[in-house]
């Protein structure tokens, strides 16, 4: 799984801020007892010259093992008799210890050199709420995808009645998202508009995000814009598009052939298509054109990559947005 570095550095942010809040709390609770239990501090001070003591001692050549004993001893009973007021007011010998959020990493993101579940959680987290800022994947889920809204007649293409048939497309979408791993297939998605090619898409970007892979979702028109405008820009970016789109997890362009075609569009989809094919990265392909279309629009050797290592996806039935705007 990969994130950007700016999700990075927000769920950074968040895991240090809860364990500097852990700490506030800790050091507040501390400063109370200290005015309601002055002898608190007495002690502790008692545990700091010993502290200060041993390391004197350590110079010591003669005697220094029995003289460091006897510190430690008066250090530990300095902790006992601070445990003894805690406990003696109904309060826990670790009163003052911080209480982190994670118990594993103690909210610093990294145990062992490893990082944390919790941090790889956070930005989990903070990547699928940027996607549904940007994006309705919350009003296009899989839990409000009606298949009753497709007909039930057979489809020409198909053979199979339609409702059926997109019946077998959803419940694969959501096998899809929930196995979703860099071994999985490639999709591309074709049909009239309004069959539920976008919704599905949408639904797929919003699971397999929520299961913490980074996910890219454009339609080809906003894409190629990004691209074309960084390319020619003078502005220097810390994560362009085009390094999004190539090293995220899941690629989903949508509605692809709505673009306006160009020279640079259609290299770019090349490089696109490509490189993710090369790197065994995972793309999600929607669009209203025939695979006839398709290869009129665009130069042999994007076509053919798409048919060669796609999983291609009908979608059948009548314009579903005509048909809820009748209820």
């Amino acid at each position: 799984m990969s994130y950007s570095k700016s999700v990075f550095k927000k769920a950074t942010q968040v895991i240090e801020t809860r364990h500097n809040e852990a700490v506030r709390k800790s050091e507040e609770k501390h400063s109370q007892c200290i005015l309601l239990f002055p002898e608190i501090a007495e002690y502790e001070k008692e545990m700091i010259q010993s502290s200060m003591s041993v390391a004197n001692a350590i110079g010591l050549k003669n005697g220094a093992e029995d003289y460091i004993k006897n510190i430690m001893k008066r250090n530990l009973d300095a902790q006992q008799k601070i445990s003894d007021i805690l406990k003696k007011n109904n309060l826990p010998s670790d009163y003052f210890e911080p209480v982190f959020f994670c118990k594993k990493c103690d909210d610093t993101g990294y145990r062992d050199g490893v990082m944390c579940e919790c941090l790889l959680e956070e930005m989990k987290n903070i990547s699928y709420e940027e996607m549904s800022d940007k994006l309705p994947v919350k009003e296009c889920s899989f839990d409000n995808f009606d298949v009753s809204l497709y007909p039930r007649e057979i489809d020409e293409r198909t053979g199979t009645p339609c409702n059926k048939w997109m019946k077998s497309i959803f419940e694969y979408s959501k096998s899809y998202a929930s196995d979703f791993s860099q071994n999985s297939e490639n999709l591309l998605f074709c049909g009239e508009t309004g069959l539920g090619k976008t919704h599905l898409s949408l639904a797929i970007a919003g699971a397999v995000s929520s299961n913490g892979f980074s996910t890219v979702y454009s339609s080809a028109q906003n894409l190629m814009n990004m691209l074309e405008e960084e390319k020619f820009s003078k502005i220097s970016l810390e994560i362009s598009t085009e390094k999004s789109i190539l090293n995220c997890d899941l690629l989903i362009i949508d509605d692809l052939g709505a673009e306006f075609s160009t020279q640079f569009t259609v290299s770019a989809l090349y490089n696109i298509i490509n490189s993710r094919l090369l790197s065994k990265k995972p793309i999600i392909i929607s669009t209203n054109l025939s695979p006839k279309d398709l290869e009129s629009k665009y130069s042999r050797r994007i076509t053919s990559r798409i048919y060669g290592n796609f999983k291609y996806i009908i979608f059948c039935g009548k314009d579903i947005r005509q048909i809820k705007s009748q209820y």
